[in-house]
């Protein structure tokens, strides 16, 4: 069973997501600040981390910059989901290696999971 975890902080978004994933047959858990989802990466090891930029007490480019400096979470697939659309933050995500960039306000909650699902076949 492929495993994801949620980095997001608005609770009813992250619940709502974990529901849609569980649904789908994941494993998911969830971090609802960047020190939380970074201890839980390491300790979890999750194929995919879906990953908030804005954040409690570390932001998502922070937590993408120690994950990616881990040797062993620097592989884990991570897809943006945030409203946070700077040029700036765009670019740097894509430079840490996102797979996706999603901007909350541009996609239904089925179609998240569509892209989602897409990055997870990819791994198999």
């Amino acid at each position: 069973m492929k495993k994801i975890l949620i980095i997001e902080d608005e609770i009813s978004l992250q619940k709502t997501l974990k529901d849609a994933l569980e649904r789908e047959g994941y494993l998911v858990i969830c971090a609802s600040d960047g020190e939380e989802g970074i201890k839980l990466a390491k300790n979890e090891m999750p194929d995919l981390i879906l990953l908030d930029l804005i954040l409690p007490k570390k932001d998502g480019l922070e937590v993408l910059e120690e994950l990616r400096k881990d040797s062993r979470t620097q592989d884990i697939s991570v897809i943006v989901l945030t409203n946070f659309e700077s040029i700036a933050s765009v670019e740097k995500a894509i430079e840490l290696g996102v797979v996706n960039y999603l901007v909350k306000a541009q996609y239904t909650l089925d179609e998240v999971i569509q892209k989602i699902k897409s990055e997870i076949e990819k791994l198999k």
